[in-house]
């Protein structure tokens, strides 16, 4: 577990899902001479849990899932299996590994590269943001691993400067990060180029809510499935989390954590019509699609906001319990409570909202520091585990936004026409003089919110399956694996 991850009453032991024909765990003195020389390199002494159970399935060529937190050393159990079934002479991509944040691409890279020195593998990180020289370099010095954003993946691939002729492995890290980052249409896309004949595939996520399964069958052929997160196996569940914030700051920190987690829908409860109305006016002018519902709320108002609901027309919805009470949500991502209940019973009603129908969703709780302790009482009277996330700062806010505002920006100039594309050649030299010129910066910030506004507020694509498979098909996936109990 990592340091910023901390849990409430956290069990003992640990659940380990593996597939039914499971392979056993290898030990760093059972590795080849290659990768251990690589793991002696790296400074490691042991192998960590998810390395030591997920490299004999890399290595025998099984497709896999893997459910792993961060900070598990997951990079090394898909880095360390490449030195043996990639080829140094073979001056080509062989594996691509989409990753959703630039800084993840230049981690993952980093280590890649200190793990491979051993071997004469070569990587790069591709990542949009920034120019194209030193990746086109790497292309055609021959990178055999290519570590990157979906969106600047796609650039080389349709430019023709990045083939993939040669793969022979798919990666996809932090895979529902991938998602809630709006990338799907261009992983969609990605596909197109893969070779026919693709090796092997996997998929590495924190957590496996539908749309992460949804996508995993579209990429990955009869996954196996393997988890190995503390006590907490997020299949067809809640995952429950919260923020302690100060008091007087929840409205922002709110706001932070819808841009940091960016869910399909949320249901906001508050304890009172009062907050009820605070909070929806806050969502309302940053701009979120946001409606408030509460007891005191005027009947043809009510309808209105009931009818964007059933026609799956509202994103976010603030409500006190009571006037919650009878709505039904299909697919629920996410629960956000702005305090918590005054009664215990409550969160359990509210949480529940959630996670239904076996699908997999997450509850946050916004918590002042005196509120913890309600809170570690809840989570002890019901056996909840509860995981503290670290409060999104402005900084790491502006670098998500900025991150999928390129996204953005680049996706729809890969789909200009030759027309739209001279069209916007007369406005290059007014871009680089506003650019240039500190006093008309904010006249390009008013652009791009307003562009943000327009395009991010809106749910993020999510892969679904066609309607003819969906029929062949349980809703989810059912991976053939044995859930075990084992203490740490």
């Amino acid at each position: 577990m990592s340091e910023e991850n901390k849990i409430i009453d956290e069990d003992p032991e640990e659940t380990i899902v593996e597939p039914d024909k499971a392979l056993p765990a290898v030990t760093l003195s059972e590795l080849p001479e290659l990768m251990r020389k690589a793991v002696a390199h790296m400074g490691w002494s042991e192998l960590t849990s998810v390395q030591a159970r997920a490299i004999p399935y890399v290595l025998a060529g099984r497709d896999l899932m893997v459910q792993s937190r961060t900070g598990s050393g997951k990079t090394g159990a898909f880095v360390l299996p490449m030195l043996e079934r990639l080829r140094a002479d073979l001056h080509a991509c062989q594996v691509l590994v989409l990753v959703p944040t630039r800084e993840l691409a230049v981690q993952v890279a980093k280590d890649a590269e200190e793990m491979c020195s051993v071997s004469g593998l070569r990587t790069i990180a591709v990542y949009g943001g920034v120019g194209y020289g030193p990746q086109l370099d790497a292309f055609k010095a021959g990178a055999q691993i290519v570590i990157g954003t979906p969106g600047r993946v796609l650039d080389h691939l349709m430019r023709g400067t990045l083939k993939l002729g040669r793969l022979r492995m798919v990666l996809f890290d932090e895979a529902d990060r991938l998602l809630s980052m709006g990338f799907y249409p261009d992983m969609r896309e990605v596909k197109r180029f893969l070779p026919k004949q693709l090796g092997n595939a996997y998929m590495f996520s924190a957590t496996f809510p539908d749309n992460v399964f949804n996508l995993a069958r579209l990429f990955l052929e009869q996954p196996e499935f393997l988890s190995l997160s503390s006590n907490q196996i997020h299949v067809a569940q809640t995952e429950h989390l919260f923020y302690i914030v100060p008091a007087m700051e929840k409205d922002r920190c709110l706001v932070r954590v819808i841009e940091m987690e960016n869910p399909q829908s949320a249901l906001i409860f508050c304890n009172t019509k009062a907050n009820v109305s605070y909070v929806g006016e806050v969502l309302k002018r940053f701009g979120y699609d946001a409606d408030m519902l509460s007891a005191d709320l005027a009947q043809n108002a009510r309808q209105r906001v009931m009818n964007r609901i059933k026609e799956k027309q509202l994103r976010f919805l603030v409500a006190t319990d009571l006037a919650a009470r009878g709505i039904d949500i299909s697919q629920l991502s996410h629960v956000i409570q702005y305090e918590p209940p005054e009664d215990p019973e409550i969160y359990v009603h509210r949480a529940g909202r959630t996670g239904r129908a076996g699908a997999a969703g997450v509850a946050i709780t916004l918590v002042s520091s005196i509120e913890q302790l309600e809170l570690q009482r809840i989570a002890k009277r019901f056996s909840i585990e509860m995981v503290e996330r670290p409060n999104p700062t402005e900084e790491e806010v502006e670098t998500i936004v900025s991150q999928r505002l390129v996204n953005i920006l680049e996706s729809k100039l890969r789909g200009l026409d030759r027309v739209q594309q001279e069209r916007l050649h007369r406005f290059l030299p007014l871009a680089q003089k506003l650019a240039e010129q500190d006093e008309s910066r904010p006249l390009v910030g008013m652009l791009l919110e307003e562009l943000y506004r327009q395009t991010l507020h809106a749910p993020p694509p999510q892969p679904e399956l066609d309607p003819p498979r969906q029929q062949q098909q349980s809703r989810k996936p059912q991976p053939k694996s044995s859930p075990h109990r084992r203490r740490r």
